[in-house]
């Protein structure tokens, strides 16, 4: 298993974890009920039918490294499949009473529909991982969306009762730095530049020019700049071992381990998955440590008061 996408928050070092496998257990995922839209609530991080002797453990950790999960379950009712119906039944209705029904028994009917509708409708699960960084004060959210990653964080907060966990925030404007960057000032020891970036005109409405898989320090970036357009997307690659696109909302995109960081899984003989699945999270959350330290100072990241 591998991070994605990274949407970070931090939380004081001394945020109390002690009551936390208790509170996972009291979280735990539950069946969305007949006439429930959805449920969350934690699954083991190795997942929903894992058969091992962890089958139960809400959590695992490695070092100062902790794997959360919080899982899902969404009943499917397509409001196109609503309508459709609520149409038919609307047009029974003046058919038989010559008249189109008001707004009043529009809605009855419509949540008389929902009702009868909602007990059958598929059910879609899902799963969000998270690691949380006990040495930094660090929870990184495996999304790219900041309604998930919130929807995450409130998962903990419930399970621990307080989790004073806030999103990123940088003392200097992101764009800035990210422009800086991109216009040839020095990147920070170990980071280069990929192959990709978005960039924007400062102005309401303005033009966003988006390239992929070109060189960033051509000619034809370099018109863009001039112009006074600013970079809000930006792929960096850490010491040929992580690849990644930062935004200025300073999420991390299209993470990935390069072959300088999976070689290392390749060096070391496991015999069963659970050793496999150990091995890759040890190897992603450090990886994902050592970058937060790089962009903790290249960014200027606030910390977050006990």
């Amino acid at each position: 298993m591998f991070f994605r996408n990274l949407t970070l928050f931090r939380f004081p070092l001394t945020t109390k974890l002690d009551d936390l496998d208790a509170g996972l257990e009291e979280c735990r995922l539950k069946p969305v009920g007949p006439m429930e839209l959805s449920s969350r609530g934690f699954i083991s991080p190795f997942g929903r039918q894992d058969a091992g002797r962890d089958a139960e453990a809400m959590s695992h950790r490695i070092n100062d490294a902790l794997w959360l999960t919080v899982g899902g379950e969404d009943r499917l009712l397509p409001g196109s499949v609503v309508n459709d119906m609520l149409a038919k039944k609307l047009a029974e209705i003046e058919q038989k009473e010559g008249r189109k029904p008001g707004g009043r028994t529009r809605k009855r009917i419509k949540d008389e529909l929902i009702v009868d509708l909602l007990p059958r409708a598929f059910i879609k699960p899902g799963r969000t991982d998270a690691l949380l960084d006990l040495e930094h004060g660090l929870c990184v959210v495996d999304t790219s969306s900041r309604k998930s990653a919130e929807n995450v964080a409130s998962e903990i907060r419930r399970a621990l009762g307080s989790f004073p966990a806030l999103p990123l925030n940088a003392e200097v404007a992101p764009r800035s730095i990210l422009t800086g960057w991109l216009a040839g000032e020095t990147l920070p020891e170990g980071l280069s530049l990929g192959d990709e970036c978005e960039l924007r005109d400062p102005v309401d409405q303005g033009a966003v020019v988006k390239c992929q898989r070109m060189e960033l320090q051509g000619e034809e970036i370099n018109k863009h700049l001039e112009s006074g357009k600013q970079v809000t997307r930006l792929a960096l690659t850490l010491d040929d071992h992580v690849s990644f696109v930062l935004g200025e909302d300073l999420v991390l995109r299209k993470f990935k381990l390069l072959d300088g960081a999976v070689d290392q899984l390749e060096s070391t003989e496991r015999d069963d998955v659970r050793a496999e699945l150990d091995a890759r999270f040890a190897l992603m959350s450090a990886e994902v440590k050592r970058l937060f330290v790089v962009l903790e100072s290249a960014l200027k990241l606030s910390k977050v008061e006990a």
